[in-house]
């Protein structure tokens, strides 16, 4: 059984400040310590992109600080709050692929796990330019005989949520280099800041809460304003075998205080 973790939405800032009232570096050496006590079994843990909340190098190495104490391996990708030039700064270029972005693929226990960078610099929805399309389907060609799962920061399928003019621009054009691959088991991403679960076009889609504040259900049935919530902060638990691939959420931190809205001014 392959088991690892994502994490999502991380929104770290430098060393005596918080996002958005939050102490965002409590919340991930909190999720570290949940990781360690009940999932140390897991072959790795992803972290699927925000790590930063501006993209500031301070940010980024307080990332590497937290993240010291993580008992199981941890991969890296970005999302719309990075910036990748100052992350590879303190990362390191080894963290990029041959074109410069942080995508990356991790075959284990008899799947392909990849992960795949969607941030385009001065955009809040994501991109997949051609290098990038190009780049994961031939990783797919190359897994055509095992099951593959994509993990990346942005949302490709409409959720009937406010969220959606911030997904993944030209989705369809990720869904066409998908469907060149027989047996993609789950396209797993973060940014939404809500759990959601769906198929589209035969292809299972999921995002994660995250571990920054989340947002409530907010449909068009739904009036006023969508809410912001203090919590659950969230990382999610993948179980993949040949038979099946399960997508679990742990809520390590379980509450639900409404935000007050003078802290997103």
């Amino acid at each position: 059984m392959l088991k690892f973790i994502v994490l999502s939405d991380l929104h770290l800032v430098p060393e005596g400040r918080v996002s958005n009232g939050l102490d965002t570096a409590e919340r991930l050496a909190l999720a570290i310590e949940s990781i360690n006590r009940d999932h140390a079994d897991a072959d790795f843990c992803l972290l699927a992109g925000d790590l930063a909340d501006r993209g500031e190098a301070d940010a980024y190495r307080r990332l590497q600080t937290i993240l010291a104490p993580l008992g199981v391996p941890h991969h890296i990708t970005l999302g719309n709050h990075d910036n990748r030039p100052v992350f590879l700064d303190v990362f390191g270029t080894d963290e990029a692929d041959e074109n410069g972005f942080i995508n990356k693929v991790i075959d284990a226990k008899g799947y392909r796990v990849i992960l795949l960078d969607s941030s385009e610099p001065g955009k809040v929805s994501g991109i997949l330019c051609d290098k990038r399309l190009d780049w994961l389907k031939a990783r797919l060609a190359e897994a055509s005989d095992r099951p593959v799962i994509v993990v990346l920061h942005h949302h490709a399928n409409d959720l009937a949520l406010p969220v959606d003019v911030i997904k993944l621009e030209e989705a369809e054009r990720f869904l066409a280099v998908l469907k060149t691959h027989p047996d993609i088991r789950q396209v797993i991403a973060g940014h939404v800041h809500i759990t959601t679960t769906g198929v589209w076009h035969g292809i299972p889609f999921t995002t994660l809460a995250g571990s920054h504040y989340n947002v409530s259900l907010h449909l068009e049935s739904v009036g006023g304003e969508q809410k912001r919530l203090e919590g659950p902060a969230q990382y999610a638990v993948v179980l993949a075998d040949e038979q099946s691939t399960l997508v679990h959420f742990n809520d390590y931190i379980d509450r639900h205080l409404q935000m007050a809205p003078a802290l997103f001014g």
